[in-house]
Order: structure tokens, then C-alpha cells, then sequence
């Protein structure tokens, strides 16, 4: 049943948002139909340059569909890759809102590549887009929290941990470091009622798959079909709630009983 409002005067800073096909839309949406307000960030530029492409409306539309809910909306448009991006970021939407309550980490760099083609320059963008991005959002989230309850920092990671990704090395190693410091980071913001959970939301179907992709992991599923971006952003939504205040340092695998 879902918790009406039981966001209501919270602000969540969610990062990733720039298609509705995506995870990061779907979050925006759950956390806004719980009464957050939101601060978005998203970098077009990125998904117009992959075979699935940017959204066709823009983060305008997107904007303006989630602000129909009545709730606040503010966005910027950033490559988190720079190393000032991730506290400008943040620095933003403080200015806007005042306080951020919840940070959702959910951009992130992904390119193929095994050991013969992976190249240092791949290896260092996943890293600086994946990890110290997300490492530097956590600082400057939690520098600016001021200890009230309702702290929430939510991380994304993949399934390496499940299954070998040997096309995806880099992509794999930057999603594993940030299912290692989960604890870590859970344990270091405890005392300032900040909870950290991580999300593996597994195989969802945002529209990136090939037919022939999209069929052979659906082989592999047990309940037969691949995730919607609302399945995870349904356990994020409630992770974020006051009900998930005595959940933290854990790393949630939401893939329907597949890897």
C-alpha cells in the first residue's frame, strides 16, 4: 500500500534523469507521488550520443509531466565526469531548496569492452563518472545535512556480483566499487541519521537492448519477463521513507530471482 505523503517536505536530489524510458524518470516519479519535492539532474548530451538516444521531448517535457503532481521540480544539465561537477551539483540545488534530505545516485558511464579492448581512458571515465562522482555527491551531501531525520543516500550497482561481465570490465569494476562502500559509508553517516542502501535493479528493459539481447536474457529470467524501471524505483521510494529508517549498509539485489 503505498505511504501517501510520506515524503511530503522532504527534497530529494536525484541524478540520471533524462529519459522516460529510465530508471532515474521512474525514481522522480515514485518519490514524487510520495510528496518529495525534487532537485533533477540529467546530461542529455550522453544518452543523444548512445544508440537508444536522448529523450524526444527534452528535459522540458520530462519537467513539465512530473510537475503536473503539483510538487516543486528545479534541473540541471551536467557531466559529472568533471571532478567540480558532483558539489556544484549539489551547491545548486541547496541554493534552490534550502536543505536536500535524500541524494539518489543514479547516473552512470557504461560502455563495453573485455580485457583486450578495455583502455586506460575507459577505464579512468567509468571511474571518474561512476565512482568519484558518486563518492564526491555523498560529501557534499552529507556536508550540507544538518542532522534533521530523514537522511538518505540510495547508490546504483549492477549484477558483477552475481553473475561474470566479462564484456563489461570496467563498467563492472566501477559498479563493484560502489557495492564495497556501501557498509563503509553506511557506518561513517550513521550518527548524523543518514541511512546508505544500494540498489542492484538487474536487467531492465530502458530500452537499450538488441532483439536479440532482449530475447536471450529473457531466457534467462525466472518470472519470464525483464524488470520495469518502477521495480526498482519502488524499493527506492520506500528505502527513502521514514518506515527503511533502521535499513542501512545493505546492498539489494531487485531482479526477480534472476542474476
Amino acid at each position: 500500500m503505498r505511504l501517501e505523503n510520506a515524503l511530503s517536505g522532504r527534497v530529494a536530489l536525484v541524478t540520471g534523469v533524462s529519459r522516460r524510458k529510465g530508471i532515474g524518470f521512474a525514481i522522480a516519479q515514485e518519490l514524487s507521488a510520495l510528496g518529495a519535492d525534487m532537485f533533477l539532474h540529467s546530461f542529455a548530451r550522453y544518452d543523444a550520443a548512445q544508440p537508444w538516444g536522448a529523450d524526444p521531448g527534452g528535459a522540458t517535457s520530462l519537467l513539465s509531466e512530473l510537475r503536473q503532481s503539483g510538487r516543486r521540480v528545479e534541473h540541471v544539465d551536467a557531466d559529472l565526469e568533471a571532478a567540480h561537477a558532483p558539489e556544484s551539483l549539489v551547491r545548486s540545488a541547496t541554493t534552490a531548496f534550502g536543505h536536500i534530505d535524500i541524494l539518489v545516485v543514479n547516473h552512470a558511464h557504461a560502455a563495453l569492452g573485455c580485457l583486450e579492448e578495455v583502455t586506460a581512458d575507459q577505464i579512468d571515465r567509468h571511474l571518474h563518472v561512476n565512482v568519484r562522482a558518486s563518492l564526491l555527491l555523498a560529501k557534499a551531501f552529507a556536508a550540507q545535512h544538518d542532522g534533521r531525520p530523514g537522511g538518505r543516500i540510495v547508490l546504483l550497482t549492477s549484477g558483477q556480483h552475481l553473475a561474470p561481465m566479462p564484456g563489461e570490465l570496467a563498467y563492472a569494476a566501477s559498479k563493484g566499487a560502489l557495492h564495497q562502500i556501501t557498509r563503509s559509508l553506511a557506518a561513517h553517516l550513521a550518527s548524523r541519521h543518514i541511512t546508505v542502501n544500494t540498489i542492484n535493479p538487474g536487467a531492465t528493459d530502458t530500452g537499450y537492448a538488441s532483439p536479440a539481447l532482449y530475447q536471450e536474457v529473457l531466457a534467462l529470467e525466472p518470472q519470464r519477463r525483464w524488470g520495469e524501471p518502477a521495480d526498482a524505483a519502488q524499493i527506492i521510494g520506500w528505502l527513502v521513507t521514514d518506515d527503511a529508517q533502521w535499513i542501512t549498509g545493505e546492498v539489494i539485489n531487485s531482479t526477480g530471482g534472476g542474476p
